[in-house]
């Protein structure tokens, strides 16, 4: 199966463009978070994207709430947080937000590490795990040289082997490549990412 994904579209117009016409060669598209700007913008993001050629699956990022992604109303897309879904022979599951706190102020939609493990812990398998915030010492140095990854998320990654690990949130590492046993993890960013997965 061929997936296209990327994560903090942050209403970059130039970048959705680039997600839409690719889309067209996806069997689904997944998006890690971070869709508008500190809570505005959702609509817009939602107009970028309409053009989509695939079904989408998504998590909120830490710049949109689950409740404000869900009344989006994407067109042909699931929203998952602390949940799962099934897809043609796949298992996906999702949490979002910013794993550990982040110290972006009262906007910011996030998670204690406890809280993330809690949710994390209603998954016992999935072929892809979707994870806003990056999984603790891969892919989650800022500029300033701190790893601010979840732990909660690696454990989670550590404990399922999913064969995909898919994140954003650290915008120092988009492009990040790794893996943590079996399992390939990518900080996506808002370029055109693309994977394949066995059933």
């Amino acid at each position: 199966m061929k997936i296209l994904a990327f994560s903090d579209l942050h209403l970059s117009s130039s970048h959705a463009v680039e997600i839409v016409a690719a889309s067209a060669g996806a069997d689904l598209v997944i998006g890690a978070g971070d869709f508008c700007n500190m809570r505005h913008g959702l609509d817009r993001a939602v107009a970028m994207l309409a053009g989509l050629k695939a079904p989408m699956v998504a998590v909120p990022g830490n710049g949109e709430s689950a409740g404000e992604l869900r009344a989006a109303e994407f067109p042909g897309t699931t929203v998952l947080h602390g949940e799962g879904v099934d897809f043609e022979g796949l298992r996906l599951f999702g949490l979002g937000y910013g794993v550990p706190e982040t110290p972006f102020g009262s906007w910011s939609c996030d998670l204690s590490e406890v809280q993330a493990a809690a949710m994390l812990a209603a998954c016992d398998h999935a072929d892809i795990l979707i994870s806003h915030s990056p999984p603790k010492g891969l892919g989650d140095v800022t500029s300033g040289g701190l790893s601010v990854g979840s732990m909660a998320v690696r454990a989670a990654a550590e404990r399922i082997q999913p064969q995909l690990l898919l994140c954003g949130h650290v915008h120092d590492c988009w492009g990040f490549r790794g893996s943590i046993g079996r399992t390939q993890v990518a900080n996506l960013g808002p370029l055109v990412s693309w994977f394949e997965v066995q059933p």
